[in-house]
Order: C-alpha cells, then structure tokens, then sequence
C-alpha cells in the first residue's frame, strides 16, 4: 500500500474519530480525546447509546446493500479508528468479493491499516489518508484501481456531514461525490440532529467541540433528507436511526439515539 507523506499526529489536540472510538468503549485516544469526550458525555450521557447505535446502522446499512441489492463496491468516507466487524467484514462475509476503500483524515488511522486491508482472497480493501473537502477522492489512483466506477458503489457516508458546517457547502460536496458514480449507485447516510433535544444540551455539545477547532452541526430531519434529493430512499426512508430496518423492535426511545439515518440509490 502506498501513501503520501502524512501530518504528525497531534496529541495535544481532540479528533472526532478518537472521541468516537472512546464512546464506543475503545481504547485508540489520547487523553485529549478522553477530556473532551467526557465533557460531552457530562452534557449528553446518551452520546455513548449514539455512537453504537451508528454502529449498529452501519452495519444494517452494509449487510442490506450486499445481500439484498447485490453491491460488490463500498466507499466509506470519515472512516475512523477500526471497530470490529468494520464495514469491508460485514460486506465480504456476505459476498467475498466486495471491493472497499477506506478514506479518513486522522493520521492515526493509518495505524491500523492491517486490520482495515485484511481482505477476503476474493475481495479487496484499500485506505486512504485525505480530507474529502480538500481531496478529489474519485479521481485517486487508490481509489480507481481499487473500484470499478463504471459499476454501482456504496457511498458511506455515516456520522461524518454533522462536522460539515455550512460554509464548507455539504451539500454541494455530497453531490460532488455522487455525481460520478453509476445509475443504481447507493448513498449510507447518518446525520446528528437536535430535534430532540429539549433542555438545550446541543447548543452545550457544539461549543464544547468547537472550543477545541471541531466544528459540529446537528440538523433537523427536513436538513438531512436534503442530502437525498434526487435519489430513490430504501424503506423507510430517513428515520431515527434505531429505525432502519432493525433487527429487533427498537427499545430505546428516539431522544437518547439522537440522529436521522437513510439509505438511497442513485437513478
């Protein structure tokens, strides 16, 4: 595997894939990470029900492209630190020979690249260091000699675009990904939302992050379905996600899942 010369980690200074992995229960942080999260957590308890319950979406989303829409292809964007069954695990479990790309811009990530490439004999798995605001991801050669673009992909895009303010045009850069990639290709998308948030605990958790340069934006449901115009939504279209399609009836009540999930195929 080859990649460009890459940013030294920063230790000092939280990320939002670290803070995620220490939601999850993982041990990949530094204590900047575990400061910042725990202040967090403090404002928002159930942000550790959020992050697995992503997870677990992740994982639905994964599962019901490859085994029911027949997609062989996965772009996961916003990676972040391994958890097992990571996505390119769930696909090829059901189909070996699915083809995944990695991308995510926390060099630390790059630490784990044996456990994100370890492919099926069948399948391939590839990663890449980028910043897909600043990165034409599809016009990488990691990217092209991995993924067959003239076939449908997934594009992964799971609780990534609540960092993408609105000056850093979200819903422009979505389109920009989608735009190349073949009718029948699919988006994964889940999005934080402060639509339940009733006591102004949001508004607490997006300046904690952004004290430290992260920025945070939580959306209303009529906001994240914006990110599916012009795409054909999977039952039951943009739903809390516990709500898409689960494999038991949902017990946990929306507010402590607290994010809009959708999987939609481009015509």
């Amino acid at each position: 595997m080859e990649n460009p010369a890459r940013e030294t980690i920063d230790t000092s200074r939280p990320h939002p894939a670290r803070m995620y992995d220490y939601y999850l229960g993982g041990k990949d942080w530094f204590e900047a990470d575990r400061q910042t999260a725990e202040q967090v957590v403090a404002r928002f308890p159930a942000v550790r029900t959020w992050a697995r319950a992503n997870r677990q979406f992740m994982h639905r989303a994964t599962r019901t492209l490859a085994r029911e829409e027949g997609v062989r292809q996965f772009l996961d964007v916003g990676t972040g630190i391994p958890t097992a069954p990571n996505l390119h695990q769930v696909a090829q479990e059901i189909a070996p020979e699915s083809r995944v790309v990695y991308v995510d811009n926390d060099p630390l990530v790059i630490e784990y690249a044996d456990a994100l490439l370890r492919s099926t004999p069948q399948g391939r798995t590839t990663y890449l260091e980028a910043d897909v605001r600043t990165h034409d991801l599809l016009a990488d050669p990691r990217v092209t000699g991995t993924l067959d673009l003239e076939q449908p992909v997934a594009l992964s895009l799971v609780a990534l675009m609540h960092f993408m303010p609105d000056e850093s045009e979200p819903y422009a850069l979505v389109r920009h990904l989608l735009d190349p990639l073949a009718p029948g290709s699919f988006l994964v998308l889940s999005h934080a939302t402060a639509d339940f948030d009733h006591v102004g605990g949001t508004d607490e958790i997006r300046s904690t992050y952004g004290s430290h340069g992260i920025s945070a934006a939580p959306r209303p449901r009529k906001e994240v379905a914006r990110f599916f115009d012009g795409l054909d939504l999977l039952d039951p279209g943009v739903v809390v996600g516990h709500r898409w399609r689960p494999d038991e009836e949902p017990r946990l009540p929306d507010e402590e899942v607290g994010f809009y999930a959708g999987v939609a195929r481009k015509p």
